[in-house]
């Protein structure tokens, strides 16, 4: 081999090492507007670049389905608070993600919301038959609505339902061109002033319809990663302790409600509707113990026969990876 084309080579090679360590140099996360959570504090004071020595870009979301595909494209490494049916729907198809923590509870802020004028309630539900309805689907207020209309004995069939983001939904119902939408955050509490929710948040938890988003993240990226995303999952629990202690909130609560595109007031109302479960409390069996890989495959069973995926996984147990949460804890 000449020199030169050893010159050639090893030039050659530092660029792949360059190019290789840019890649990892940056990193995209996707989360929701609208949708206020103590890691926000935290995205805006740098603690995550701080802890990762990454370059963070931040990007947001209309749904769960959509960060799906970006983690399917390779767009997006880390999704914050993906609606767990977009996630089972994505898995139940052969996407390789995984659910590393559990990112909030909040069964009051995702429902479905009936037009003030048709006075529809809980003991008229039947009367929902042949309606027009605003669901985004494959998403948590999707499975939501399959499940509270299965509980109603509501044939889905013989509605329109029609696919709309919540922020969508919630304008067409103020137009009046709906007669139910379904969604959450700063879009439900619009869509509630103009109509009624049929079952509350404890009432659908008693039918054991949970409600919980989780950071999701593409299993390659996981086992790539893993140091990095314990680091990520480190700071966001940081963040929810200190939301925790009520002390810190007005120092907070600006910061989140700014980044979160809301109101103080807004960001405050959907705030006291969320729980955020410790790491310990993650790692229990109320969570990853077995709790939320059964609930997945509850929620497939659900989509499975209303014909929304065609076939559910036999577990969901590998859909789930606890080790950087295990090694968060440790840090």
């Amino acid at each position: 081999m000449t020199f030169k084309r050893t010159l050639t080579s090893a030039i050659a090679a530092t660029a792949m090492m360059a190019g290789a360590q840019a890649a990892q140099a940056e990193i995209t996360v996707a989360y929701f507007l609208e949708w206020p959570m103590p890691f926000q504090y935290a995205k805006q004071m740098g603690t995550y670049e701080e802890a990762l020595g990454t370059k963070i870009n931040w990007v947001s979301f209309d749904t769960g389905t959509a960060m799906s595909a970006a983690m399917a494209s390779g767009d997006v490494q880390i999704s914050v608070s993906q609606g767990v049916p977009p996630f089972v729907v994505a898995a139940s198809a052969g996407q390789d993600i995984q659910i590393v923590d559990v990112a909030v509870s909040y069964s009051d802020n995702d429902n479905c919301v009936v037009a003030s004028g048709l006075e529809i309630d809980k003991d008229s539900a039947g009367e929902l038959a042949g309606k027009k309805v605003a669901v985004p689907l494959g998403t948590a207020a999707h499975y939501g609505f399959l499940s509270q209309m299965k509980h109603f004995g509501v044939d889905v069939a013989s509605m329109e339902v029609v696919d709309m983001a919540p922020a969508e939904g919630a304008a067409a119902l103020a137009q009046g061109s709906l007669d139910m939408a379904c969604g959450w955050g700063g879009a439900l509490r619009r869509m509630t002033e103009h109509g009624n929710v049929l079952l509350t948040g404890a009432e659908k938890e008693e039918l054991g319809i949970l409600v919980f988003d989780a950071t999701t993240a593409p299993a390659s990226f996981i086992a790539e990663e893993g140091d990095m995303l314990a680091k990520f999952l480190k700071v966001t629990a940081d963040a929810n302790a200190m939301w925790a202690d009520e002390a810190n909130h007005a120092k907070m609560l600006p910061v989140i409600a700014k980044d979160a595109g809301m109101d103080e007031e807004g960001t405050a109302s959907t705030l006291a509707t969320f729980k955020f479960p410790t790491i310990d409390e993650q790692l229990g069996d109320a969570w990853f113990g077995g709790t939320a890989q059964s609930f997945m495959g509850g929620v497939a069973g659900v989509f499975v026969d209303a014909g929304s995926i065609p076939s559910a996984l036999d577990s969901y147990d590998g859909a789930v990876n606890t080790g950087p949460l295990e090694a968060a804890k440790g840090m």
